[in-house]
């Protein structure tokens, strides 16, 4: 069986990593992206070699802040492989401002690596798909962010929003072609491997603690939950899914604000209480 030839920005940590270990494990050859974090994406690669020596893989610096970095990194994974079956849109970066304190500067480069880049690559993946008949699938990693307001957030949750919207636009494109585009929208999700953890902010390590206590399936989210759903959505058994927003959250943003304080103090969301269970009607045998 011919292995399937998959294309995934930002992949040398975090969800990107997690995609790229569960695309190979699934028997794809990958190219990914890193931008900065070069001695990462140099262990990735080495990893990945060791592990599936009858694979392809390998790995290219990519700024896409800068024009044209986009389709020059597309281009030359694409020449790798001999061919893309699937386009992963993951590289990215989280800045939070109030409107008070919100930059041109940062905006500008928010929606550059956020939303243009994204549609850059669409554009480019589709394009190639269309013109050489392959009936591939392009996904892009978004944000339960998209979905409701935060403060700080109108740049970067706007442009979630934003990408969850083209997606539809772009599934409709494409699907005579038999080419297909969702996307994926992480709640909270790890980025540190365990062994990362160990040397990670404590602070930082309390408060996934705090949160994971608050989320109704009471963990966060890993990479590798992220990097099945990639798995799944690019496979023959989603071949009738596209233009859909994938939430993968653990229930996190289900509920809406508490309107009582008997919501308010029970830990709204997720109350958890003792169950027991017997047959009904067995108090009539």
């Amino acid at each position: 069986m011919e292995r399937r030839k998959a294309v995934v920005t930002g992949g040398s940590s975090g969800i990107g990593r997690g995609v790229v270990y569960c695309l190979a494990a699934d028997g794809c050859d990958v190219v990914f992206s890193y931008r900065s974090k070069a001695e990462n994406a140099r262990k990735v690669l080495e990893d990945l070699q060791g592990r599936y020596p009858e694979g392809k893989f390998t790995c290219f610096e990519g700024d896409f802040s800068e024009d044209g970095a986009g389709v020059a990194f597309f281009n030359r994974a694409v020449e790798f492989l001999g061919g893309l079956d699937l386009m992963v849109n993951n590289a990215g970066v989280t800045i939070l401002e109030s409107i008070f304190d919100l930059t041109e500067e940062h905006m500008d480069y928010l929606i550059q690596v956020l939303f243009r880049n994204y549609v850059i690559l669409m554009r480019e993946s589709a394009t190639y798909m269309a013109a050489h008949g392959i009936k591939g699938s392009i996904v892009n990693i978004s944000s339960v962010r998209g979905l409701s307001a935060h403060p700080g957030d109108l740049v970067y949750g706007g442009i979630k929003a934003a990408l969850n919207r083209a997606c539809q636009s772009v599934a409709l494109d494409v699907a005579p072609y038999g080419i297909r585009v969702n996307n994926i929208l992480p709640g909270a999700t790890r980025r540190f491997t365990p062994e990362e953890e160990q040397s990670a902010d404590p602070a930082h390590i309390e408060k996934i603690k705090f949160l994971s206590r608050r989320i109704p399936l009471e963990r966060y989210g890993t990479p590798e939950d992220i990097g099945n759903a990639v798995v799944f959505l690019s496979s023959e058994k989603a071949s009738y899914i596209t233009g859909i927003s994938l939430v993968i959250d653990g229930g996190l943003s289900l509920p809406g604000l508490a309107e009582t304080a008997w919501e308010a103090e029970s830990g709204w969301g997720k109350v958890k209480r003792e169950v027991d269970w017997k047959p009904r009607g067995s108090e009539n045998v």
